[in-house]
């Protein structure tokens, strides 16, 4: 395994307790490692005020946190997987459009161009056997047109989605809440590797982290930003995917609510009225709102240009 001088730096980074994990990712986007290493910065945040002042204090540690940084990646390429920063070329182009992107992903699988065109399906862990026959239903449809199907490897919603979508040969994406050499639940450990072999099991932490109250939710955030849009099949006003619901709409994703469920919560109703989420019959209904991946890498051009324009004195 080869790991760069840069992207053992920002894993180093990330070591420092208290460093704002979302600002290291935009800052190293943006400007690079270099600066960031010394702890100059250019956001004007007090996330990265903060995170400039602790990347100095921590100076005399940092060759230690990198021999940390070293072995995790290690660690996970001995296990199959591996290392994605924004530094590199490979880092998914819909997730660097968010504004709170992971600094790194571990990877076990791959992540191409095709799945640039992909949609996320979720819904609740308790859910019903009408919810698991439209969450099949929708994934393996979602194939069929060769769209990547990305959901959260949980129980319910999650297990059928990811089910559906190698049994049609499709590709499909799990963005898990623990690190890459975990699984949860322990049920799904031979789903995952099967995901790995047409897909990519993506874990955003250390690879022997063990789910927490705070990876599961973070782990959302990155399932919305991978993604150009999220279908949610169903789910409570507490479910995690109604959060991952307002998260993508924060993002300017697409936020696709089926038909039942709209019906069913007033939440969704609400969403469908007043905050952008489209009500859903069918998957064409779903996959004629996608964009090309043409389409998706012009947009991340645009970005990149936007920020060195807007970094040129006047």
């Amino acid at each position: 395994m080869r790991i760069t001088e840069e992207q053992v730096r920002l894993l180093a980074l990330c070591r420092i307790k208290g460093a704002s994990w979302y600002f290291l990712a935009r800052e190293a986007q943006q400007h690079g490692i270099e600066s960031l290493w010394r702890g100059e910065v250019n956001e004007l945040s007090p996330e990265a005020y903060k995170t400039a002042q602790l990347i100095k204090e921590h100076a005399s540690e940092l060759d230690r946190l990198t021999a940390h940084a070293r072995a995790d990646a290690q660690r996970a390429f001995d296990a199959g997987a591996h290392l994605v920063t924004v530094l590199d070329d490979g880092y998914p182009t819909t997730l660097r459009l968010i504004f709170n992107l992971p600094p790194f992903l571990f990877v076990h699988g791959s992540i191409g161009e095709a799945d640039l065109r992909s949609v996320a399906v979720v819904g609740t862990r308790q859910a019903s056997e009408d919810g698991l026959k439209r969450a099949r239903r929708m994934s393996r449809l979602l194939c069929e047109r060769g769209v990547t199907v990305v959901s959260g490897l949980a129980r319910g919603i999650d297990t059928a989605a990811h089910t559906a979508a190698l049994e049609a040969g499709g590709r499909t994406i799990a963005v898990i809440g623990t690190g890459i050499l975990k699984c949860y639940p322990k049920e799904n450990k031979q789903l995952a590797e099967h995901i790995t072999q047409n897909g990519a099991v993506v874990s955003q932490f250390w690879p022997d982290a063990p789910g927490a109250t705070y990876t599961f939710p973070r782990r959302n955030v990155t399932m919305s930003g991978i993604a150009q849009g999220t279908v949610v099949i169903e789910a409570s006003s507490t479910s995690g995917a109604k959060m991952q619901a307002r998260l993508a709409i924060e993002h300017g994703k697409k936020v696709f609510l089926l038909r039942s469920l709209t019906q069913a919560q007033p939440w969704a109703q609400e969403y469908v009225e007043s905050r952008g989420a489209m009500m859903v019959d069918d998957v064409d209904d779903v996959a004629s709102a996608l964009s090309s991946p043409d389409r998706i890498q012009a947009v991340d051009a645009r970005r990149a240009q936007l920020t060195l324009d807007f970094g040129q004195p006047g």
